[in-house]
């Protein structure tokens, strides 16, 4: 009952790191520029995305502009892209795994065949907080270097956003949801591999003396 209780904490950590996984690659402020003018009116917010690049200005106004081209981008903006485009669908995947190999479902067949699934979608869920880790990290990394660097204007410099936050809480939702999900899986085959079963080996003495018994009736 702990067991089926700690998978399904799991699940649930694994349901906000994939939903936080998805936000955080679709939202547009993954870096934010603030540039406030002389005059409060003129005060504008750039954000920069993985998908598009919006500005905010004070006055309510809010556009965005789209990407359209992918060579023209930095390289770790495109290894972002893909790797978070993979968290997902490896979170998602593990998340259909998993309903089909959690305890307190009927669903998967036998106890085996739902631990393998549950090992599964566990291996599912640390590949994507993997995934959607390094991109994060990657992406931290060029905008501190490039906030430290002395040559770049200030008007240039930027900050880490909101969903730069959210890609690493998701990333260490799923990585905690996976290590449940497989250590749970591995206790529950643990002792059977300490202590195999006993094998009853019935004797046969009393097959053979029937046997002797009645040959000895024929001589």
């Amino acid at each position: 009952m702990a067991s089926a209780s700690l998978q399904f904490f799991a699940f649930i950590l694994a349901l906000f790191g994939v939903f936080g996984d998805i936000t955080a690659t679709l939202l547009p402020n993954w870096k934010v520029n603030a540039d406030v003018g002389s005059n409060i009116i003129t005060a504008i917010t750039q954000m920069q995305g993985l998908w598009m690049d919006c500005t905010w200005y004070s006055t309510g106004m809010f556009s965005c502009t789209l990407k359209y081209s992918v060579l023209s981008l930095p390289v770790y903006i495109q290894a972002a892209r893909t790797t978070m485009v993979l968290s997902c669908i490896l979170s998602a995947f593990g998340i259909c795994i998993t309903t089909v190999g959690m305890k307190c479902t009927k669903l998967g067949g036998d106890t085996d065949s739902k631990s393998h699934a549950c090992f599964a979608g566990g291996v599912c869920f640390i590949l994507a907080g993997i995934f959607g880790l390094v991109p994060t990290s990657w992406y931290t990394r060029e905008i501190i270097s490039s906030f430290l660097d002395q040559t770049i204007p200030e008007s240039s410099k930027h900050e880490p956003g909101g969903a730069v936050y959210t890609g690493f809480i998701s990333a260490g939702f799923l990585l905690i949801a996976g290590v449940i999900f497989c250590t749970s899986c591995f206790k529950r085959h643990q002792g059977a591999w300490i202590y195999p079963p006993k094998q009853h080996h019935f004797p046969s003495t009393e097959q053979e003396s029937n046997t002797g018994y009645n040959l000895k009736d024929y001589v």
